[in-house]
């Protein structure tokens, strides 16, 4: 017998689940980001540019932890999806508890590793002696807290395919008060450096963790915790269904270091002294400005996926179809809207991570900002795309996408654009969202015929 959300998934018109799924999908994921806007803006604010420098270092290998809770994550999330849309409730339920486990115990590795080799691994993402030490205490916090905080990243995702779709928000909304709060005693009052900001995220974070689990603990969830059953086609399908988003992540994080390392040589070349950590900080604002748009069109697009998941695994390919289309126009809107507000007010977006008095920096971030802001132009596309292949089980159109967009067009282009000096970097995002654009237009291409095909033989 199939459950409420169920019935969602398999009969509300498209366009009403939407609104009922995308629309707090939204706000969840725009609330997940703003934790990273509020660190910014506090770190930017208070503890000034050489930290600001530092943790731009120290992040891409805080988000590679991250990125395991993804891969396992989203990875769960498809099979999970289908295995219901086919109401086999055992391997579904089997999957979830295997994923919950597998996350824990990969997170607390990935941890042990950070924490002991913080030191290298901060010098190979770039950082000098001045900023060493920072970007180390940085990375170190993270990591002692990582088992408990990707618990929350990976729980997202099954709370919404059980339907707790607004209770995922509002635990999200509150883990980012939460933030605010800690940060506020922290930077302010305690008068802590980025240990102090590090921890308030890992506080938080670390307490909504254990409110996800509770539906789950309580068996009150579509979705039961059972005597995990570890298989390697189980591994391996998890594994081939969150590639796409961990090597996405992944290959970001390689061409942050690359991009890092480009940075501190240009900036010292086109602006001398301390140009380095300028140049830095100024690829730190695009990156926390961007976290204003960027969760609004991956909310849309990963809120989607279980609904279209069950479908798929129902063979209800029209509604698929219906579905996916209601995605695609969300989020061009979604981009639109964003490419206008980073044109028309990118002062006042740099502002906000950047001391006044810090007049050069203030100028590069504006103007930088103005270039980037195009790139969400065509960005909208991929990301909802990758998204689709993803939730359907086709790891590889979406890895392909996923690889593309993370690393071969950037790594591409920044030698491409390489005598454009630091307008060629800013550019580099722009170029690399078209190119993914067309990538995925050819992709969607031999899909449309693949799934014309399974509806005649439906027919």
């Amino acid at each position: 017998m199939k459950t409420k959300t169920e019935e969602m998934y398999a009969r509300m018109k498209p366009w009403r689940l939407f609104f009922v799924v995308a629309a707090p999908g939204m706000i969840s994921m725009f609330a997940m980001s703003i934790y990273s806007i509020i660190e910014g803006i506090f770190i930017g604010q208070i503890l000034g540019e050489g930290a600001f420098a530092a943790v731009n270092i120290a992040m891409p290998l805080v988000m590679i932890n991250f990125s395991l809770a993804d891969l396992i994550g989203v990875g769960a999330s498809a099979p999970i999806s289908i295995a219901l849309g086919k109401e086999d409730y055992k391997t579904a339920n089997n999957v979830f508890s295997c994923a919950v486990v597998l996350n824990f115990f990969a997170s607390a590795l990935m941890g042990a590793i950070m924490f002991f080799a913080a030191v290298p691994l901060s010098r190979m993402m770039g950082a000098d002696d001045v900023l060493l030490d920072t970007a180390v205490r940085y990375l170190r916090t993270y990591a002692l807290c990582g088992p408990i905080t990707t618990i929350f990243f990976a729980m997202d995702n099954y709370l919404r395919i059980c339907g707790y779709v607004k209770t995922s928000m509002f635990i999200n909304i509150g883990c980012n008060v939460g933030t605010l709060g800690f940060l506020t005693l922290f930077l302010l009052l305690l008068n802590m450096d980025v240990v102090g900001s590090a921890l308030a995220t890992c506080i938080s974070m670390c307490a909504c963790a254990a409110i996800c689990l509770v539906p789950f603990v309580r068996k009150k969830a579509l979705l039961k915790f059972t005597k995990p059953k570890f298989s390697f086609a189980l591994f391996k399908q998890i594994a081939a269904c969150g590639s796409p988003v961990f090597l996405n992540n992944i290959s970001g994080r390689v061409t942050s270091i690359l991009m890092n390392i480009s940075l501190m040589t240009l900036g010292v070349k086109l602006l001398g002294e301390g140009g380095g950590q300028t140049a830095v900080a100024v690829y730190a604002v695009l990156m926390y400005s961007s976290d204003l748009c960027w969760p609004l069109l991956y909310g849309i697009a990963d809120s989607l996926a279980p609904a279209l998941g069950y479908n798929w695994g129902a063979k209800n390919y029209d509604r698929v179809k219906r579905i996916v289309k209601c995605a695609y126009i969300g989020t061009a809107i979604i981009g639109l809207v964003s490419t206008s507000v980073l044109f028309f007010f990118p002062g006042t977006i740099a502002s906000w991570f950047v001391n006044a008095e810090e007049v050069r920096l203030l100028e590069i971030s504006t103007h930088a900002i103005r270039l980037f802001c195009f790139a969400y132009l065509f960005r909208w596309f991929g990301v909802t795309t990758q998204s689709y292949f993803s939730a359907i089980e086709k790891p590889l159109q979406a890895t392909i996408i996923s690889v593309g967009t993370a690393f071969v067009f950037p790594v591409v282009l920044l030698g491409a654009l390489w005598s454009f000096g630091l307008d060629g970097i800013w550019f580099n995002f722009v170029g690399v969202n078209a190119l993914t654009a067309i990538l995925s237009v050819l992709l969607l291409m031999r899909l449309m015929k693949e799934i014309a095909k399974r509806e005649k033989e439906i027919e």
